[in-house]
C-alpha cells in the first residue's frame, strides 16, 4: 500500500486510460474511480477504443475513504515473506491478507488522531540491523551481513532499500500506538521469551541449517511478538467496533467502487 496524508493522491495513467485514487493509509477523501476524458475535454480526440484503458490495478476494499488495492494484496505478501516470524500458509492466503490490510488501515486512521513520537532515523537503523541478523534465509543466502547482501536479498522480494525502510518504519508506528494504547497490565516475562526462543525460533534456525542469534541479543523482538499475541484480543474487540461505527467495503470482481 502507499500510505499518504489526509489528503488522497491520484495516478494518471496513460491518455484514455481510467484513472484510480491511490492511497497509502489514511486519506479520509473517498475512494473513486474517473472514467476517461469525456468529449470536449483536451483528449477529446483520442480514439474511443483508447479510452477502454489497460488494468493496471484493481481496487479490492474501500475503508472510510481508504483504498486498498490488488498491488497492496501482492506488496503485503512480498512483506510478510522476509519476516522471521513467518504465518502459516493459511494466514497468508489472498483473503487474509486483505483482512489484515483493512485492519491496518483502520488502526493506522485512529493513530493519526492520535499521534506519538515518531519513530526516529536511529529506531528504524537499529531494528533493521537486527532484522538483517534474524532473517535465516538472509543469513544463508545472501550474506546480509553486508549491504550488498541486505539489497540483493530485498531485491529478491521486489523492495528497493528504501522501500523497505518505509514500510518497516510504518511497521514500528503501527505497533508503538498498539502498545500505547493496549499494553497497560500486560506483562511478558522472561520465562515466556524463553519458551518462545527455544520452542519457535532455535527450530527454525536448525531446519535452515543456520546458527541462531543469542538469546539475549533478540529477547526484545521476542518480547515483542509475544506481546503482539496479547493484546490480540483486545484488538479485534476494538476493530469490531471500528467497522461497526466506519464503513468497510470489500470490492468483488467487476464492482464499481461505492
Amino acid at each position: 500500500m502507499r500510505w499518504m496524508t489526509h489528503n488522497s493522491m491520484t495516478r494518471w495513467l496513460l491518455p484514455g486510460a481510467a484513472v484510480l485514487v491511490l492511497a497509502w493509509g489514511p486519506v479520509g477523501a473517498a475512494a473513486q474511480q474517473i472514467a476517461a476524458p469525456q468529449a470536449g475535454s483536451a483528449n477529446s480526440s483520442i480514439d474511443t477504443t483508447s479510452r477502454q484503458g489497460v488494468e493496471l490495478d484493481r481496487l479490492v476494499a474501500v475503508v472510510n475513504g481508504d483504498v486498498i488495492l490488488e498491488s497492496d494484496v501482492d506488496e503485503e505478501r512480498r512483506f510478510e515473506e522476509i519476516q522471521p516470524y513467518r504465518r502459516t500458509a493459511a494466514d497468508r492466503s489472498r483473503d487474509k491478507t486483505i483482512e489484515r490490510l483493512i485492519d491496518r488501515a483502520l488502526i493506522l486512521q485512529q493513530s493519526a488522531l492520535e499521534p506519538e513520537d515518531a519513530v526516529s532515523d536511529k529506531e528504524l537503523d537499529d531494528q533493521l540491523a537486527m532484522l538483517r541478523k534474524d532473517i535465516p534465509d538472509c543469513k544463508q543466502q545472501f550474506q546480509c551481513a553486508t549491504d550488498e547482501g541486505w539489497t540483493k536479498f530485498l531485491a529478491s522480494h521486489g523492495f528497493t532499500e528504501e522501500e523497505f525502510r518505509e514500510r518497516w518504519r510504518q511497521r514500528m508506528v503501527l505497533l508503538k500506538f498498539i502498545e500505547v494504547r493496549f499494553r497497560n497490565g500486560i506483562k511478558i516475562s522472561d520465562a515466556e521469551i524463553k519458551e518462545f526462543y527455544e520452542t519457535k525460533m532455535l527450530p527454525e534456525y536448525t531446519k535452515k541449517n543456520v546458527a541462531p542469534p543469542k538469546l539475549d541479543t533478540i529477547s526484545k523482538r521476542i518480547e515483542e511478538v509475544l506481546l503482539q499475541q496479547q493484546v490480540g484480543a483486545l484488538l479485534v474487540d476494538w476493530l469490531k467496533s471500528l467497522r461497526v461505527q466506519g464503513s468497510v467495503k470489500v470490492m468483488t470482481p467487476g464492482e464499481v467502487a461505492p
